[in-house]
């Protein structure tokens, strides 16, 4: 369980992120201000998902390095959330994905000047994932579908490093216990280890975020306990790179986020996905 193997294109590695998609998630982010949570978080992802590709640019191409997919959750299904061709996919290459946005947005970035100041530059932004929110939160239909994504996934591809489950959410799940369904994925793996499954509580309420614990003992309630207990582990080489952000870490620290704002959204999605060395 040494979560070590080089990731390439024989052996490639596997990210499946949970987007809860209830109608809680339109409400603002942190309780206040223009920014609203599925928003947030859908933005957030097409950042990473863009900056994955970029990883995987080569002068041929978009090498396939990654295996990605994104699950929606939200009223009584589960089920795939990439727009435009892939709407239907479960789980696609990075290279496919590279290729087939959704659309292409023109955005505006501060960058430095050369002289000590900022100017505005447009840059293109790939969106796959749209901002959704209706009804309840079926948290175990979307644990059990990436159960199954990953049980085939990981049959083609057992030497490989372990796939990584990045679950985004507001609220507790009310269909069913999350932490049986969390346990039995988190039994998967393949030979460099068993399957990872991080968790992150998006707030709606402000208030102090808690981040990568080894513990439940500092958890405000029941719910944040549960996610806590549902969360993997940090890898080593994750824990040693959260620590060089600035987080207090030990061996018993947990992926797990727990009232996040912005900041720590971008955190966890750059941590929770930092891996080894591609070839």
């Amino acid at each position: 369980m040494t979560y070590t193997a080089e990731i390439s294109r024989t052996n490639p590695s596997c990210f499946v992120f949970m987007i809860d998609q209830s109608a809680s998630m339109i409400d603002p982010i942190g309780g206040r201000g223009l920014q609203h949570k599925h928003e947030v978080v859908a933005d957030a992802v097409n950042r990473l998902l863009m900056e994955l590709s970029i990883k995987c640019a080569k002068e041929e191409g978009v090498r396939d390095y990654f295996h990605v997919a994104v699950i929606g959750y939200g009223g009584s299904t589960a089920g795939p959330a990439l727009g435009g061709d892939l709407h239907d996919q479960d789980l696609v290459s990075i290279g496919l994905l590279a290729d087939k946005p959704l659309r292409v947005e023109h955005r505006t970035k501060k960058v430095p000047d050369g002289a000590g100041g900022l100017v505005d530059e447009t840059v293109s932004f790939p969106v796959w994932l749209e901002p959704l929110g209706n009804g309840a939160t079926p948290m175990c239909k979307a644990l059990n579908r990436s159960k199954d994504i990953l049980a085939a996934w990981i049959s083609r591809y057992p030497r490989s490093f372990p796939p990584i489950v990045l679950n985004l959410t507001d609220g507790e799940a009310n269909d069913g216990d999350p932490v049986q369904a969390a346990t039995e994925l988190r039994q998967l793996g393949t030979d460099d280890g068993a399957v990872l499954l991080f968790n992150l509580h998006v707030s709606g309420a402000g208030g102090a975020s808690v981040a990568f614990p080894d513990s439940d003992a500092g958890l405000p309630d029941a719910y944040a306990r549960t996610l806590f207990e549902m969360s993997s582990p940090l890898p080593p080489h994750m824990r040693d790179y959260a620590a060089q952000q600035g987080y207090s870490v030990s061996g018993g620290t947990r992926g797990f986020v727990y009232n996040s704002d912005i900041i720590s959204l971008v955190n966890f999605l750059d941590i929770g996905t930092r891996a080894v060395a591609l070839r």
